[in-house]
């Protein structure tokens, strides 16, 4: 589980095809690895990766295929910045919301509207997911807890703070990058409970 509070930027190493569709992965990130073991669970874009190996600040993790082609991990390359948050625990502060790490689809930078002192930007929603974005509400972008400022059927808009412009992925995002999206999963929650109670189940 994370909060998406992004940690560190990091940076993609190099990206090993394993065979059988899979990918091992190699990421640079001396804070989060600074504390790291085999096993242990980090986020990168939003994509909750289990580490395989520490060395030197750089962390490797086996990307399955599945997990290839339902994020943006894919379209990676060596050099690439990513954003990077340990797993939380239990005694820390919530700073996001909850974040499993798994991601729902892949959105899609629309457009960016510079301000003053932050910035507005646009995504598209894939088909399906837009039923669980509320205005005000938390969604995930590559890892990054956000608030939801407008929604439509097939987009949202987030505002951008100069912190979050500067110390994750977003602030160098152009029109027609691909972001990681995660929903909130208390929203999945409510349609299921909701759909059995209106079904007459008992579940």
């Amino acid at each position: 589980m994370f909060t998406g509070i992004v940690e560190e930027l990091g940076e993609i190493v190099r990206t090993t095809d394993t065979g059988g569709d899979s990918a091992l992965v190699a990421v640079r990130g001396p804070l989060v690895t600074s504390d790291a073991r085999h096993g242990d669970s980090i986020a990168v874009n939003g994509v909750c990766l289990t580490v395989v190996d520490v060395d030197g600040g750089i962390f490797t993790a086996d990307v399955m295929g599945e997990t290839l082609r339902r994020t943006a991990l894919g379209a990676l390359r060596p050099g690439d910045p990513v954003n990077l948050e340990r797993a939380a625990a239990l005694n820390s502060r919530l700073g996001g919301h909850l974040v499993q790490g798994h991601v729902d689809g892949v959105g899609e930078v629309l457009s960016r509207e510079p301000a003053a002192q932050w910035e507005t930007v646009r995504f598209r929603l894939p088909a399906g997911l837009a039923r669980y974005v509320v205005e005000k509400g938390s969604i995930t972008v590559d890892g990054i807890s956000l608030t939801v400022a407008e929604v439509g059927d097939d987009w949202f808009s987030v505002g951008l703070i100069p912190t979050t412009l500067k110390l994750t992925t977003l602030g160098a995002r152009g029109v027609g990058d691909p972001v990681n999206l995660e929903v909130d999963v208390l929203a999945k929650y409510v349609e299921r409970l909701l759909g059995d109670r209106a079904a007459g189940g008992d579940r």
